[in-house]
């Protein structure tokens, strides 16, 4: 893949698109644009339906174990027996959609857009972004500069940005891929469109998702001292980056102006509330403001993507660092804008991260954009950029090219009429408290990893999921259903499926292997009865994940069937059946991410009572980080949990292969 297309950016038949959820309405945006990365669009297959049979044999394995007594199993048997005659006509309904009205799409994708992210109303922090964490640039200079090592890794990431950036706008990327063979299946470019010059606007009930132009705008948004800045990054027209030096002096101009520039209001906490109370702030913001601050809006919404400088960050460990790229946290939450698509954060001493918007993309197509980016470090990138041998001085000074987005409706802002400083006062105060009521931790298990795993004969990802099952049943008395995020975009608008976890291997494993460890691993045949339910569960896991990377699993086919019962009508009992309530509340919310330059990543859980468990492995070592509410006290216990599982886990199969002594 070079580096830079020769090719301008093809403007847009409009210069600003707005989304309401509906992929088929900016699909012409990939035939106009064309290149490699559309080029599979038209020859991808569509999310298949399965059969009512199919599903059902399925789901029933992953909800019984949680069954609280026999009665509640047989009666949830027989809500799944009855299921295939009572939900036959739902079933059709979802066929007639995907063959009529959906029929160039995905049958899933505007129900999953809307209902699941725009419809939402929690607030976007902890319930929605996610975050990853770089590993540290050694090649940034070891003695001090004038400028932070934080502008020095913004800028280098701002010039590697540009590159990628050129190259999803002008459609040079080649298209995602997946498989050890070739010919690879290709995935879905779909989600690129919503990552460059893209932001989520709070709307009322339902929010929408702007994607500008970007062959008109070559600018980049800076977030200081919870103020915004706006300078130009690339060259217009071609989308070239500017020299590096040029783009550390615009940083280092945000930085000096946000510390001597005239007091300004928090806005970014307006970004951080409920929906609708973010609704109203904007309403609120258009109302005061008026052009000036719609002029203003449309910059920050258009920047190709936002820079945090959090110049009064310091963090050392995986933990302090992670909340920052999580959060911001109670001391830089206000220097976040939690709409913007994506957000590059960096702190003084140089650490990075990014926090995503996950309404119209989900993670993978970004892990390629922060695999680009973090691929050369900032000596490469400087090596780069002086080796094109353009002029610095033939570029705009900082002082002329760097703007203050909102400074020209500071006074609108805080005039007698206006509600915004009031509106900042509570979203600030309900962010700190939502700041406070989670906790984090990371569990940087360095006993072994997949290479470990794979000698013993594992699916690393399978096995360390049973360490999951067991260290959550250790920690709560019982298994709780558990979600593992699967894409499926090898189809046509697809975006993830659920795998299930819990399974009556899983169960047989987990209840073997005790509430606490048995210390019985010598005992060979209590050593052969956990190996093989080991076994047999990490087998079952595997096959499930098979089939849900098919789109065939169970969660997103009972979605359309339940979202298919019309006003009225009464749905099936086994809807609103307690086990079946319980088997997809997702009290362990699992994710698998494993890249060689994140040192860690992570979200919130998904449900009060649950937690939430980003992953890696590697080859020599294991992260995790747990999210949950405060109030429970279960990452630092979880943490520990799943070091003694991992840990038992080796040790019963490290005895099963040592060889038996003579003497």
């Amino acid at each position: 893949m070079s580096a830079t297309s020769n090719n301008n950016f093809k403007p847009w038949p409009k210069p600003v698109v707005e989304s309401h959820g509906d992929y088929r309405a900016e699909a012409y945006l990939e035939d106009h644009i064309g290149g490699k990365l559309y080029s599979k669009q038209h020859s991808l297959p569509r999310l298949p339906i399965p059969a009512i049979a199919d599903t059902i044999s399925k789901l029933l394995p992953t909800a019984l174990p949680l069954a609280e007594s026999d009665e509640e199993k047989k009666s949830y048997i027989k809500a799944c027996e009855d299921f295939e005659e009572q939900a036959g006509e739902l079933q059709k309904r979802l066929v007639e959609r995907k063959e009529g009205d959906m029929k160039d799409s995905s049958w899933l994708q505007y129900w999953w857009n809307t209902l699941g992210y725009l419809q939402v109303r929690d607030p976007s922090p902890v319930n929605v972004s996610y975050f990853f964490h770089f590993s540290d640039d050694g090649t940034l200079p070891q003695a001090p500069t004038d400028k932070s090592l934080g502008v020095l890794r913004a800028a280098s990431l701002l010039y590697s940005t540009a590159q990628f950036r050129q190259l999803v706008a002008s459609g040079d990327l080649p298209y995602d891929a997946i498989g050890r063979k070739e010919p690879k299946t290709p995935l879905c470019s779909a989600a690129y469109k919503y990552m460059f010059n893209a932001c989520r606007v709070p709307r009322k009930v339902e929010d929408t998702y702007r994607i500008y132009d970007p062959s008109l705008n070559s600018h980049v948004i800076v977030a200081c001292g919870g103020k915004f800045y706006s300078f130009d990054f690339v060259e217009k027209g071609s989308g070239e980056p500017l020299p590096l030096e040029v783009i550390e002096e615009r940083l280092q101009k945000c930085v000096e102006e946000s510390k001597n520039g005239p007091p300004s209001p928090m806005l970014g906490y307006l970004t951080s509330d409920d929906r609708d109370k973010c609704a109203e702030a904007r309403e609120e913001l258009l109302r005061v403001g008026g052009t000036k601050m719609e002029e203003a809006l449309n910059v920050l919404e258009s920047g190709a993507v936002m820079i945090c400088l959090d110049e009064n960050e310091e963090p050392v460990s995986k933990k302090q660092s992670s909340e920052i790229f999580w959060t911001g946290g109670l001391s830089s939450g206000h220097n976040r804008w939690f709409d913007k698509s994506i957000q590059l954060i960096c702190t003084n001493n140089g650490k990075a991260g990014m926090n995503g918007e996950h309404s119209m993309m989900d993670g993978m197509p970004v892990v390629g954009y922060c695999d680009y980016i973090t691929k050369t470090p900032y000596g490469g990138v400087a090596t780069q950029s002086s080796g094109r041998g353009l002029n610095v001085k033939g570029y705009e000074s900082a002082d002329q090219n760097v703007t203050d987005i909102f400074a020209d409706c500071a006074a609108e802002l805080t005039s007698s009429g206006s509600h915004v400083t009031a509106q900042i006062d509570q979203s600030k105060s309900n962010f700190d408290s939502l700041i406070s009521a989670h906790e984090m931790q990371t569990q940087s298990f360095q006993g072994y990893g997949s290479s470990a795993i794979k000698k013993m004969g594992y699916s690393p990802d399978a096995y360390v999921q049973m360490a999951m099952q067991l260290a959550t049943y250790r920690l709560w008395g019982e298994q709780g259903g558990t979600y593992e995020a699967t894409q499926v975009r090898p189809f046509l608008h697809g975006r993830t499926e659920t795998t299930r976890t819990v399974s009556p291997a899983s169960e047989a494993f987990i209840k073997t292997m005790g509430l606490r460890p048995k210390r019985d691993e010598t005992d060979p045949s209590k050593r052969t009865e956990k190996m093989e339910q080991l076994r047999e569960a990490v087998d079952s896991h595997a096959k499930y994940i098979g089939s849900a990377a098919k789109a065939m699993g169970v969660d997103r086919h009972l979605l359309g069937l339940a979202l298919s019962v019309k006003d009225g009508e009464t749905a099936p009992p086994l809807f609103s059946h307690p086990l079946h309530g319980r088997s997809k509340t997702w009290r362990v919310s699992t994710s698998h991410l494993t890249h060689p330059r994140f040192d860690s990543w992570g979200y919130g859980e998904v449900t009060p009572n649950g937690v939430g468990l980003a992953y890696s492995i590697h080859p020599d070592s294991c992260m995790f980080c747990i999210t949950a509410l405060r109030e429970h006290d279960w990452p630092e216990r979880l943490s520990h949990l799943l070091e003694e599982a991992l840990l038992e886990m080796q040790t019963l199969n490290v005895l099963d292969k040592a060889p038996t002594s003579r003497l």
